[in-house]
């Protein structure tokens, strides 16, 4: 089923939340202990989210570097898979451009079909970390949106592999959103802008980036109304859950913490501090956007489900 579709049959606030697949090496059970405990909620759909491939040199015989890829975790298909096997629940695979040919992209999204997977959310994706700017293979995307023009051509039953006949897909398609804009972009109206240029394409509902300002929220949610742009905006929250995090959080994710929540993390002496700072303010933040009428609630877990389970508790 699709999640525009769970949206539109919703009488109240729905529950999903996204998970990390576990390193190389680590069983699925690692992903079904992070699942487990937020079943209670009747979670409609849940994220997997994926991570690009990474590169090495390794030192060759002749003094020569060998520049090698890793990757670190596993893909998304295998796993969303095994999710909906187990759960019963629709999972929801990343497709990211970097790393992917059209090619590749399109082979996923066959195999995805063949899985009964009907939502995938089109990212752009991170630069790899020896790069300092994204940089798309020789023939992928170099944006989102060209994602969102390619899975809606399947959709239409226009495939690269044009010399035969083949069935359309019918891909419920989800984006990005930045309530605080994506930090490459010029402004935020730019960047509402490249927004809508995905919607038009045929994205059919957002995901925002994590915001711990509802205001943020509420007003970017006005700002694209007011350009047009009407499908589901679902807000994503994350849990403040360590020390770390107090700075991480704005350097990685280019967000800002409300006054309110900055002046009490700096009180914080402990991780327990932070914790119990991140689930008070969790709570606070998703009881309004639920009086707010957010259609859905996102929790990016991290694949740790503890502060997602309390702050639910309180919500669903």
């Amino acid at each position: 089923m699709k999640v525009t579709e769970y949206i539109e049959a919703a009488e109240s606030t729905l529950f999903s939340f996204e998970i990390l697949p576990p390193l190389k090496g680590k069983s699925i059970q690692s992903i079904y202990d992070g699942i487990d405990p937020l079943m209670e909620f009747n979670p409609k759909f849940v994220n997997v989210t994926y991570h690009r491939e990474e590169y090495i040199y390794k030192e060759k015989g002749n003094g020569l570097l060998e520049k090698v890829s890793i990757r670190k975790r596993p893909g998304t298909v295998g796993i969303c898979a095994a999710i909906m096997n187990k759960y019963k629940v629709d999972a929801v695979p990343h497709l990211i451009c970097g790393g992917f040919s059209k090619e590749e992209t399109e082979n996923a999204l066959i195999d995805l079909q063949f899985l009964g997977i009907d939502n995938v959310l089109a990212l752009r994706g991170d630069s790899i970390k020896t790069e300092t700017s994204f940089r798309p293979d020789p023939n992928g995307h170099s944006y989102a949106v060209e994602l969102v023009d390619q899975i809606s051509d399947m959709n239409q039953g226009n495939y690269i592999m044009d010399d035969i006949k083949l069935e359309p897909t019918d891909f419920c398609i989800g984006a990005a959103g930045y309530p605080e804009k994506h930090f490459e972009a010029m402004n935020l109206k730019t960047d509402l802008l490249h927004l809508k240029n995905k919607v038009d394409a045929g994205a059919t509902y957002i995901v925002t980036q994590m915001f711990f300002d509802n205001k943020k929220y509420f007003a970017f949610v006005d700002a694209c109304r007011s350009i047009g742009i009407n499908v589901p905006i679902i807000p994503g929250l994350k849990p403040i859950k360590s020390l770390n995090h107090i700075s991480f959080l704005p350097k990685f994710f280019h967000i800002d913490y409300p006054e309110e929540l900055s002046t009490e993390l700096l009180k914080c002496k402990s991780n327990s501090d932070v914790e119990q700072v991140g689930i008070e303010w969790g709570i606070e933040q998703s009881k309004e956007l639920v009086k707010g009428g957010a259609p859905c609630i996102h929790y990016y877990t991290m694949s740790n489900s503890d502060l997602v389970k309390t702050i639910a508790s309180k919500i669903f």
